[in-house]
């Protein structure tokens, strides 16, 4: 047994484990133990230190005439073992332990196994759980079902597909770096959950890369992304006489160059934040250039004009540099081009016209309310339309039943030219088809015969 006592020695050094809780679980396995050899009897088990073994006790009812050998004991045998023992006392009684070497042996590997696996998680959740919330370095070890598992040094974490970049590959023994998203206890082990899709990913890495942000000079005011694709930052500075921009772009662009590389190209945004939310709007859609905004502060929406050249570029690919300006500023934005403005403001111009003295600049006044359809128009407060000089009651009711009209021809004429285009391009497909037939299948190729055919019906023709 003095190799037991050696070998929790030497697992509590090396492991750091207390050596009371591994002795404190080998006699609670023990205890377990020998009660299913002993067939359910109380029997208890404790460690002895000076000969390195368990022992194991039998709890047994001290009786003046002993009537079940189990479970009592006669007082003068009892008092062999404890002197002042009565009648009526529980004694323990030391057994042989012999016949558990074995389940000993075993039960003592398992439970210094389980120790470690308890101690190693504890350790791993105590390290890392002050480290959430921080960017990690590791290396790729393995794959299990889509996620990505990472050798941290001391510990491994998990990086789950939902979190990865998309169309980002790994292969084994690559390093990655990622930012802990969360630590948590789990059954077989620590978990430390990764990501390098988060936002926090991003911020964090321009934290790194700027020294200025480090100082607390210059912060990231909100952020959106699309991890893979592109990312917007808003970024203020505390010092007047530091730009933002500037510090987050480096010198010929250093600094975010260095976070584009991490992120494998991910095109990245930097824009100043503003306590004006047109100004803020209009910088969380660059590159594309504003001609006006029409703010409606109830609704927090704006309805943002470009030059027609510019909406493509304003919209973005699939519509995702608006999208993810309405992420950063948490306006929603309308796009518009400066002709659909100009072809809206006739048409309100026609509504208000119906008031003598009232047309262009009455409709564009109405676009600076944020009257931005005939339909607005139509259901607005009679007070708006009042307040404009020339209109009263009587004419604010005129332009609301105008407008409603209008909006109907409007909606018609839209339909109908919706249901022309489909049309056209049902009627050039069905031509395309044609075409690719005809060329497939020749007439005078495939059917020879046809064209005998065809001449005694023309011979036939001129005959008659």
């Amino acid at each position: 047994m003095l190799g037991l006592k050696r070998e929790i020695e030497q697992v509590a050094k090396d492991k750091g484990i207390d050596r009371d809780e591994i002795i404190s679980a080998l006699e609670e396995a023990m205890g377990q133990a020998a009660r299913r050899e002993g067939q359910d009897r109380e029997i208890d088990a404790r460690y002895n230190d000076e000969l390195g073994e368990i022992e194991l006790f039998e709890f047994r009812e001290v009786v003046e005439s002993v009537t079940d050998d189990e479970t009592q004991i006669a007082i003068a045998r009892a008092q062999e073992f404890d002197p002042e023992a009565e009648i009526g006392d529980e004694i323990g009684v030391k057994i042989d332990s012999s016949g558990f070497g074995r389940i000993i042996a075993q039960t003592a590997k398992q439970v210094i196994i389980q120790r470690i696996r308890d101690a190693e998680r504890d350790n791993v959740y105590n390290e890392y759980k002050d480290r959430k919330g921080e960017v990690v370095n590791g290396i790729v070890t393995r794959f299990e079902k889509g996620s990505i598992i990472v050798d941290l040094g001391r510990a491994e974490a998990v990086l789950p597909l939902k979190e990865q970049i998309p169309r980002e590959v790994y292969r084994a023994n690559d390093r990655v770096r990622a930012y802990v998203i969360d630590v948590n206890k789990a059954t077989k082990g620590s978990q430390i959950i990764l990501s390098r899709a988060c936002i926090e990913m991003l911020t964090k890495l321009f934290e790194q890369e700027v020294p200025e942000m480090y100082e607390g000079i210059v912060s990231i005011h909100s952020a959106a992304r699309e991890p893979g694709g592109r990312s917007k930052i808003a970024v203020v500075s505390r010092d007047s006489d530091v730009d933002p921009v500037g510090a987050c772009v480096g010198m010929k662009g250093s600094r975010v160059q260095s976070v584009v590389q991490e992120l494998r190209g991910e095109r990245i945004d930097i824009v100043p934040w503003s306590p004006d939310p047109a100004r803020y709007v209009c910088s969380a859609l660059s590159p594309a250039q504003v001609s006006k905004v029409i703010i409606d502060d109830r609704e927090k929406s704006m309805d943002v004009i470009v030059p027609d050249d510019q909406l493509s570029l304003a919209i973005g690919r699939k519509g995702q540099n608006v999208r993810l300006a309405v992420q950063l500023t948490g306006w929603k934005i309308d796009m518009k081009s400066e002709s659909k403005m100009r072809e809206l403001a006739q048409w309100l111009a026609e509504a208000v016209s119906v008031v003598e003295g009232c047309g262009e600049a009455d409709a564009e006044l109405l676009l600076q309310q944020g009257i931005t359809s005939l339909e607005d128009l139509a259901n607005c407060q009679e007070d708006l339309l009042t307040s404009i000089p020339g209109i009263n009651e009587e004419g604010a009711a005129e332009i609301k039943a105008r407008s409603a009209v209008l909006a109907e021809q409007k909606r018609a004429e839209e339909e109908e030219a919706a249901r022309q285009e489909a049309l056209r391009v049902e009627q050039e497909r069905v031509a395309e088809s044609a075409a690719s037939s005809e060329q497939a299948s020749p007439g005078d190729e495939l059917a020879p015969g046809l064209g005998e055919e065809t001449s005694d019906s023309r011979g036939e023709s001129a005959d008659a």
